[in-house]
């Protein structure tokens, strides 16, 4: 099973995936590290020198390419979810995990990044609350799950989408919570 984790940039889809993937064993994808190991550069560079629609079509490959791959935690870009294509891969392949986060929360967590493009602008709050009126229906159209992210712990978090995989029945129930045997 894939699990995929969408939301906007810096609801915690890497931080969270990472520890998920240790979590279950599994590996653990960021697309746009992915996408950049590809491009052979930042993702910055490349929207400042191609701009955003090309960008989208390398965004799209490779999430096709990775939904269609091994069992794994999934962290996608933010904007991943624009194309329709992209949200029905996604759905269609993965048990998919919206961290819903506001803009304000993202805000807080990322006021000093300066490495996320859509952010470089004038007004990165008001940037947010925009990206958060348009993605956020296409987060909910695509995804099995919300998760609130608002200050849990990032161990919080996991154990919140651990316990919606089983109630939602995409897993027996203490299949993923059960932990293996510490050995002495």
């Amino acid at each position: 099973m894939i699990i995929s984790l969408v939301g906007l940039p810096g609801s915690g889809k890497s931080t969270v995936g990472r520890q998920l993937a240790r979590r279950l064993a599994v590996p653990f994808f960021d697309s746009d590290h992915v996408i950049e190991q590809r491009i052979g550069c930042s993702i910055r560079e490349f929207f400042e020198r191609d701009g955003e629609e090309r960008f989208r079509d390398v965004e799209e490959a490779v999430l096709d390419e990775l939904t269609l791959g091994e069992p794994c935690v999934l962290s996608t870009g933010g904007g991943s979810v624009l194309r329709a294509v992209n949200r029905a891969h996604l759905r269609d392949r993965c048990q998919v995990v919206y961290l819903r986060s506001s803009p304000e929360e993202v805000f807080r967590r990322l006021r000093n990044d300066r490495n996320r493009p859509l952010l470089q602008v004038a007004d990165p709050l008001q940037r947010l609350r925009d990206l958060y009126a348009v993605r956020d229906p296409f987060y909910r159209e695509t995804a099995h799950f919300v998760i609130e992210t608002g200050r849990p712990s990032v161990a919080t978090l996991v154990n919140m989408i651990v316990m919606q995989l089983e109630l939602g029945g995409a897993v027996p129930v203490g299949v993923l919570s059960e932990r293996p045997p510490k050995l002495d």
